[in-house]
């Protein structure tokens, strides 16, 4: 299959790659997740590109790791006749092959293979909007690939759409190969040099603005897009499927009887994600670093919801966010939940004050949601006096416009201000 024949032509509309999910169930694996909803998970990330159809899917449970095939000679064989039968043209393994492994299971099965970080990868690539994210993501992909070596990459000029791995048509020499994607990476970077003094410059304007962010994380798909429209009124991209949001949003929010603030989205997070992609998207989560107040949105009514919070978490703490940043834990989709279990978590809410209830898509506990943020950022806020002369006039106005003045005396030679305010303000103040 020619990658001209993988990419979608949204004008004809050409048959979609067959595609068929393997989750390798490892018996002595200390890291093994449930199989049946890891399953679950990956058919919904092969879902979640468009020119991919989902034909079937298999736990294959191993009792060790073959080094060459990844399964036994009777697996394979077996496998063999599924996947012919069903006419497959590409299969997705849940879980890491070696260059090797793929190499074989290709030749015995006559099809295209890819691992879970080559079908992230895939879906990053197809899905980033803005030009560092179409960056980073190409740089990952090159250095995953880097070790491989078993396509053509005549897609390296390519920019959007994806990164060629289903539909390269044979294999080149690997000299060729590992010179071509060391030279593109040489281009890259050099671009994103340029990209991250461009953001430099935004993060020093967004700075002057003295806001707190309060950033949005979580498991992909657990309603984090759908919250930040509800809060801002914003037109995030909302669909049911993984990674449907990639690069970060923000907008300002106005809490109830609260402060102004910047709400982030971000990309959701995945269990196994691509360490590759954990350092190239760490430029892309830096509103989480910087936040102010983390909201860890949970889809509570999925199965898995513990060990999903567990990923998020560790995460997190792989990226470094301050163990002093304030997190509340957001409890999403109790519209979903039987009425018995979506009281037992309002209960089990009520009683944790980081805890928080909601349902994004009824706006259920939303209210309480900016009350309980607007709390948090007023801790952190101290009141001040300040004697102002006439002539600093500018400096007056300022204050009143970050709504920060308490209240106002004048006097003989100026006024005298209350104020209440964030070290942030306070420290943009002392720069005007």
């Amino acid at each position: 299959m020619s990658k001209e024949q993988f990419q979608i032509d949204e004008t004809d509309g050409p048959a979609k790659t067959r595609a068929w999910v393997l989750h390798p169930d490892i018996k002595n694996d200390n890291d093994r997740r449930n199989a049946v909803p890891a399953l679950e998970e990956a058919v919904a990330l092969a879902e979640a590109l468009p020119n991919l159809e989902v034909i079937g899917s298999d736990v294959v449970p191993l009792r060790t790791v073959n080094a060459g095939h990844l399964f036994g000679s009777g697996k394979i064989n077996e496998l063999r006749e599924i996947l012919h039968d069903n006419e497959i043209e590409l299969v997705l393994v849940d879980g890491p092959v070696s260059p090797v492994q793929q190499r074989n299971l290709e030749k015995a099965w006559k099809v295209k293979l890819l691992d879970r970080t080559g079908l992230i990868l895939e879906i990053f690539s197809d899905r980033a909007a803005t030009r560092e994210g179409v960056l980073q993501v190409e740089m990952a992909a090159l250095n995953y690939q880097r070790t491989r070596l078993v396509r053509a990459w005549t897609h390296l000029e390519r920019q959007r759409g994806g990164l060629g791995f289903v539909g390269g048509p044979g294999e080149t020499q690997i000299e060729a190969d590992r010179r071509a994607i060391d030279e593109q990476l040489v281009r890259l970077r050099r671009q994103l040099e340029k990209v991250v003094k461009t953001r430099a410059l935004h993060r020093a304007a967004r700075a002057k603005v003295p806001y707190p962010i309060v950033a949005l994380v979580g498991y992909t798909n657990a309603g984090k897009s759908t919250l930040f429209n509800r809060l801002t009124g914003a037109d995030v991209l909302v669909k049911d499927m993984l990674f449907a949001t990639l690069d970060p949003t923000m907008r300002s929010l106005e809490l109830l009887d609260g402060p102004e603030i910047i709400l982030s989205d971000t990309v959701g997070f995945i269990s196994d994600l691509p360490t590759e992609l954990v350092a190239a998207f760490r430029a892309t989560l830096e509103e989480v670093l910087a936040a102010d107040i983390i909201l860890h949105v949970r889809d509570v009514s999925h199965a898995e919801t513990e060990e999903q919070a567990h990923d998020v978490r560790e995460i997190l703490k792989s990226l470094g966010v301050p163990q002093e940043t304030r997190t509340f834990e957001v409890w999403n989709k109790l519209d979903l939940l039987p009425d018995d279990r979506a009281d037992a978590m309002r209960e089990r809410a009520a009683r944790d004050e980081n805890v928080l209830a909601i349902s994004a898509i009824t706006g259920e506990g939303l209210d309480a949601l900016q009350t309980a943020v607007a709390e948090a950022l007023q801790g952190a806020l101290r009141t001040a006096e300040l004697s102002l002369t006439f002539a600093e006039g500018r400096k007056r106005a300022w204050l009143f416009a970050q709504d920060v003045v308490m209240s106002e005396t004048q006097t003989e030679d100026g006024f005298d201000l209350t104020v209440r305010w964030s070290a942030d303000v306070e420290a943009a103040y002392q720069r005007l």
